[in-house]
């Protein structure tokens, strides 16, 4: 968040929401619902009570209990879970309603127009008179934000749709709207009671295309044709959408071929209703001859396609932009351009979204093409001698592919769905354009060969090379696979076929880099050190081989997955780093937080946008890593390495996690359709346990492993070697590792020790609750020394301010949690007798999640 100036933004955010959510949570007391004004009561008497205990250093359980005999007449452990049930529902509602009174405060807590945004961008570019440079910048530069099939929220749709409508009413000080909107919030349940489907994922984010990024791209390319005319080539809108939802089939079993299809369909129906409806405002306004005629049958044509069931047509994107520029032209030169710039907001639109709105990206694991390329090698005479071949021999059995398979010789549904989904592409493409679905992703990409089985199957599933129309697009995750990237692409350039096909696909080469899987793998220093390693070599090697190469970060919420402030590292990158387009998934809590509504997702979306451009065209001595300041960062990173791998390796660590954390109730949430691990074995291993169940664990815990661990060791070896001004320097002249630590601070704030100081004295788990205690102290005191400041994230009050009062909104949530799991482990190790209400007890746990996880924003 970009603030203008820190002590008017903090005292418009305490006026703004601090003092109204004060306001508002007192209306939830007068509520007319079954004794919500005692709950709310209770509930402010447990917070106080929570923390004058935690400061005693007792536990939770002990908290609970003592409250209860202190506060409360509540004998029976039927009416104290009740009550704590109540709780929970109290808290899940205040939480949406701070939500709510944040985002209608956004822009008059942030400057709009400040550091960061096109208008300070375009202010700099006539100042330093650097307009060419910034054409030809924009030329080939866009970004593209992907929203992912990872759980969108804890949030059903119903809630969602509460929370823009009472962000509205918040806005216009509308206090009988609000408190209609309190009511609804009051009887409309929070928990999903099945699991969605992939369908259902899609549904939910294509509301966001639909009400959020459609306006938003509007208004930004309109305001930046207004500054630089003529400056967005049609062929290359400065922002493009990406969609996972129904096309992430990477070990999410239930996202069929048909899925695919399905949410294809949606995507083209949504923004061709979205025309539709802009067509019939437009229409309103002009009334004049010459337009009046093009737009009826424009709206006739958009209309059959969206309402006709079966309809056939005819219409495409091209016929659109050119009744609109007609339009556009006639209303210049016959109407002295009378509303002539909504009609350009609707031309940037159609360039924007096409008939696709969203690429529906396709991903898969690359062990899934490895089994189906044997079990095709063993049922056929198609790869002749495959299983004995070394792997160049099998890279070109896969080039020579020239006959189809039939799917129907697999026996495996995946495998069988793998290559119908290949071929249904080109259907996908043909209705909504190529850029529809024109790209393949490979998981846990380890070699050329796992690349080349894909263009082998594209083949088998009857492409021909000179006609695929699909990006194979490799994903690099774990700190090994990131280190023999640059070595893997090296020998797919080198292959005529494969780089024929990139000349076909405008010499353009997109690789996949994974921040959750890396941070999980090697730490927080030494995941984003080696993506960021993995990218100057990368960059190095395809600009060898000729090759426009494109980054696409997999990025989750918070700092530990690649979150935080992202923008900040996009500034970051020197001239080493290809920085030709910003690709960047966008999940978890991030697309409600950071793109909640039109205003902050425009605000959000331009700070990408100057990232971009600013990075190359303004681009500081403050980007460029001397070769001291690398090999400074690759040692820290190792140590930091060193200290996270002797954590993530104690014989205990897992088990650990799933003792104290809620990590084995993450399933049971049903938020997202993936299973919470890779592969179908019982028994959870750190390798098969996907990436934000891990990191959503630790935030629950209140801990953040994942965001700091190895961070204290490296800077204490430094200042024991004397080398701290080397660090000290580091961070002064890098805007790089400044956002790093920047990012490692947002993490820290959100932990909070006291809560699980119980376990410091656990015979078996003690050990490591020390070890990790011992870290956030010592890598504490060591970002104070290095920014000289006293507290964490003491560089931007705003945020600080609002992470301190989600955490104690619930702090009493998460005090309840580790109470019921507490009450679980009693009774499966048999200390307490076990009874009909252990399943209450876990059905507590999961229900806690929904407020713990919502208020962090970013935390999963």
């Amino acid at each position: 968040m970009t603030i203008s100036s820190s002590s008017s933004s903090l005292g418009q955010f305490w006026n703004l929401v601090g003092r109204k959510f004060q306001l508002y949570n007192s209306l939830f007391t007068s509520l007319p619902f079954h004794r919500i004004e005692k709950t709310g009561i209770l509930l402010a008497l447990l917070l106080s009570y929570c923390e004058e205990e935690y400061t005693k250093k007792h536990s939770p359980s002990r908290i609970i209990e003592g409250f209860f005999k202190k506060h409360t007449s509540y004998a029976k452990e039927e009416e104290r879970l009740d009550l704590l049930f109540r709780f929970v529902q109290y808290v899940e509602r205040q939480v949406v309603l701070f939500d709510a009174l944040e985002d209608a405060a956004f822009t008059s807590v942030n400057d709009m127009n400040g550091p960061g945004t096109l208008k300070s961008l375009f202010s700099d570019i006539s100042k330093f008179e650097k307009e060419e440079e910034v054409r030809k910048k924009v030329e080939s530069f866009n970004i593209r934000l992907v929203l992912t099939a990872h759980p969108t929220q804890f949030y059903p749709g119903a809630v969602l749709g509460i929370i823009h409508d009472l962000t509205r009413a918040m806005a216009e000080n509308n206090l009988n709207k609000i408190n209609m909107y309190l009511q609804q919030l009051g009887k409309t349940p929070f928990f999903k009671k099945v699991k969605p489907t992939p369908y259902d994922e899609a549904v939910s984010l294509v509301w966001y295309l639909e009400n959020i990024f459609y306006p938003a791209a509007g208004r930004i390319i309109s305001g930046i044709k207004a500054q630089m005319p003529d400056i967005i080539n049609a062929k290359n809108p400065i922002i493009r959408m990406g969609f996972w939802p129904g096309g992430d089939r990477d070990g999410n079993p239930y996202v069929t071929t048909n899925t695919t299809i399905k949410v294809a369909g949606v995507l083209r129906e949504s923004i061709l209703k979205s025309y539709y409806l802009e067509v019939r405002r437009l229409k309103r306004r002009l009334t004049f001859k010459g337009v009046e005629d093009p737009l009826q049958e424009l709206e006739t044509k958009l209309y059959n396609n969206v309402f006709i069931p079966g309809h056939k047509s005819d219409l495409t994107r091209g016929e659109i932009l050119d009744t609109l520029n007609s339009i556009r032209e006639t209303l210049i030169y016959q109407h002295n351009g009378l509303f002539v710039e909504i009609v350009e907001t609707l031309i940037s639109k159609v360039e924007v979204f096409g008939f696709h709105f969203a690429s529906l990206d396709i991903r898969q694991d690359s062990t899934v093409h490895t089994k189906i390329i044997a079990k095709i090698a063993e049922s056929t005479n198609l790869l002749p001698g495959y299983a004995e071949a070394d792997e160049n021999g099998k890279i070109r059995l896969l080039l020579n592919v020239s006959d189809t398979v039939d799917p129907g010789i697999l026996q495996d549904e995946v495998h069988r769905d793998t290559l119908h989904v290949m071929g249904a592409i080109r259907q996908i493409q043909s209705a909504n354009g190529v850029e529809g679905c024109d790209r393949y992703i490979i998981s846990q990409c380890n070699s050329a060969l796992n690349a080349m089985e894909v263009f082998g199957l594209f083949l088998m599933s009857g492409w021909k090379q000179k006609d695929l129309t699909v990006d194979i697009v490799p994903l690099f995750e774990t700190i090994d696979d990131l280190q023999h990237a640059a070595g893997i692409m090296q020998q797919l350039y080198t292959l005529p076929e494969y780089r024929e096909h990139l000349k076909r696909r405008n010499n353009k080469q997109t690789i996949m880099l994974g921040f959750s899987d890396g941070t999980k793998d090697g730490g927080y220093l030494m995941a984003n050190w080696s993506i960021y390693k993995a990218k100057e070599e990368l960059t190095a090697i395809s600009r060898q081989h000729g090759v426009n190469v494109v980054f696409f970060d997999g990025r989750g919420g918070p700092p530990a997955r690649g979150g935080g402030k992202t923008h900040k590292f996009y500034a970051s990158l020197g001239r080493n780093i290809a920085n030709e387009e910003i690709q960047l998934t966008i999940q978890g809590q991030t697309v409600s937080s950071n793109f909640g509504t039109i205003d902050s997702a425009q605000f959000n979306i331009e700070q990408l946008i100057n990232a971009g451009i600013s990075n190359e065209v303004f681009s500081s001595q403050k980007t460029i890593l001397r070769d001291a300041e690398q090999k400074l960062i690759q040692e820290l990173s190792e140590i930091g390495l060193d200290a996270y791998s002797a954590l993530k390796n104690h014989p205990r660590f897992l088990e650990y996690l799933g003792h104290a954390s809620p990590l084995r109730f993450y399933a049971e949430t049903n938020i997202g359709s993936r299973p919470a691990k890779r592969g179908g074995s019982g028994k959870l291993s750190l390798k098969d346990l996907r990436a934000i169940p891990f990191v959503g664990a630790w935030s629950q815990l209140k801990q953040n492993v994942t965001g700091y661990y190895g961070v204290g060791i490296a800077f204490k070896k430094m200042d024991e070697a004397g080398r701290w001004e080397e660090v000290k320097a580091l961070y002064d002249n890098s805007t790089f590792f400044k956002t790093l630590i920047g990012n490692c601070e947002m993490s820290m704030k959100k932990c909070y020790f006291p809560m699980t100081m119980f376990l410091s004295k656990d015979p078996v788990y003690g050990e490591i609750w020390n070890d990790i205690y011992n870290e956030y102290e010592l890598t504490k005191k060591y970002i104070f020394k290095l920014t000289g400041k006293n507290e964490l994230m003491a560089d931007y009050p705003v945020e600080q301010l609002s992470v301190e009062m989600r955490e104690r909104i619930v702090l009493p949530l998460v005090t309840i949690q580790q109470y019921a799991i507490t009450k679980v482990r009693e009774m499966e190790k048999g200390e307490v007798p076990e009874t009909a209400l252990k399943k209450t007890y876990e059905k507590l746990v999961m229900r806690c999640s929904f407020g713990i996880i919502n208020a962090g924003r970013n935390s999963a």
